[in-house]
């Protein structure tokens, strides 16, 4: 598990992407955010969504993703996101089937640390009633992409500072109001980060015949050049 900045970050699922629409292994990456970041969804406006003062004051990156749904706060020590990109003939056609076959890996990580979940369709996962991971997916070039967190520990207030909420509407009311929807692992037990990608790795991993590597050379080159070409920039982040 590496930490990665925003751009890096996205910039990696695409070159994976790439590599498998070319025919290379179908690939399970897990990775943290170094800074914490903001990622957008494929179809929103980067203005409506986040507060870019307040990005810049936190040194957070941001950036949009492939994928579609609504803007994230990524804490840098408060989650684990994964990803997986397979050729899109291997997985279920329909769009919650394969949510539902994915999301079940994140499941089974969850039990691996004594933590009861279950599906939420179309792309969350609950525990104790509460959400605990969100997900998000695309499928191109006969490939799908599906990524998603699962929340180890949850800063309410500096998500709200960063993301597009009228100042006058955070308060410890609606703070508490999100508590109430959404959970962490940290309340389940006192387990440590590492515990969590221990559990992860076996949960995505099991039954399936597996080795742990590196992304290629080409890969990297690929994400390197995407980095800067396309996630940095203003007009890939902007566009809406």
């Amino acid at each position: 598990m590496k930490a990665g900045n925003a751009f890096m970050n996205m910039a990696i699922d695409e070159a994976v992407c790439e590599s498998v629409a070319s025919g290379g292994a179908p690939t399970m990456r897990f990775y943290t955010w170094a800074p914490s970041a903001v990622s957008i969804g494929y179809f929103q406006g980067l203005n409506d969504e986040v507060d870019t003062n307040a990005a810049k004051e936190f040194g957070v990156d941001v950036v949009r993703r492939r994928t579609g749904g609504g803007a994230v706060y990524h804490d840098g020590k408060g989650e684990i996101t994964y990803s997986v990109v397979v050729p899109e003939n291997e997985m279920p056609k329909g769009i919650r089937e394969s949510y539902q076959l994915v999301c079940g890996w994140i499941i089974e990580s969850l039990k691996n640390l004594g933590i009861e979940a279950e599906f939420k369709p179309i792309n969350d996962i609950i525990a104790g009633g509460k959400k605990i991971s969100g997900n998000a997916q695309t499928r191109r070039n006969g490939v799908l992409l599906q990524h998603g967190t699962l929340l180890y520990d949850l800063d309410v207030r500096t998500m709200f500072t960063l993301l597009k909420v009228p100042k006058e509407k955070i308060s410890d009311k609606m703070i508490q109001s999100v508590e109430e929807r959404v959970t962490k692992i940290l309340n389940f037990g006192n387990f440590s980060i590492q515990d969590v990608y221990d559990a992860m790795l076996k949960g995505f991993t099991n039954g399936k015949e597996c080795e742990i590597g590196s992304l290629s050379e080409d890969e990297m080159k690929k994400a390197i050049e995407l980095a800067e070409t396309r996630y940095k920039t203003e007009e890939w982040n902007y566009r809406r």
